[in-house]
């Protein structure tokens, strides 16, 4: 049985890291920017959020429209992983609406297994990670 799991853990490394560049570019993948799974990541981890980082208003993101790609970068024979750029407007619990920006980098996620994403919301970077007004996600 460990024989076995071992040499399919091989096989699938070797899958991922053998594969030729054009496989890790998004064409013909789920994860644009108005995916609902990305979507819904943002909306759990903005509610995670505003309720454990001090003096944010505790609020949740109702709904996201105007929905758009700004930029794209493709992977290369060096750079392995693909990144692209996304804007939307989220409408909040209290009715305000607000600027979300937000990069969904394939391979990223846990272990290069999945996509990761990073998002900022306009006004409730408190601890400026992304930079005023979310310059680093533009």
């Amino acid at each position: 049985m460990k024989k076995a799991f071992a040499l399919s853990g091989v096989l699938i490394g070797a899958m991922l890291f053998s594969a030729p560049a054009s496989a890790f570019d998004f064409i013909g993948r789920a994860d644009t920017c108005d995916n609902t799974a990305v979507l819904r990541s943002i909306t759990h981890r903005f509610a995670y959020q505003v309720r454990h980082v001090p003096h944010l208003p505790q609020v949740d993101i109702v709904s996201f429209d105007r929905i758009h790609q700004h930029r794209f970068i493709a992977a290369t024979e060096k750079i392995r992983t693909s990144e692209r750029y996304c804007m939307a407007t989220a409408t909040l619990s209290d009715g305000r609406r607000h600027s979300v920006w937000y990069r969904i980098e394939w391979r990223m996620g846990f272990a290069s297994i999945g996509d990761g994403v990073q998002f900022c919301v306009s006004g409730f970077d408190r601890w400026n990670v992304y930079n005023a007004s979310c310059r680093i996600l533009r």
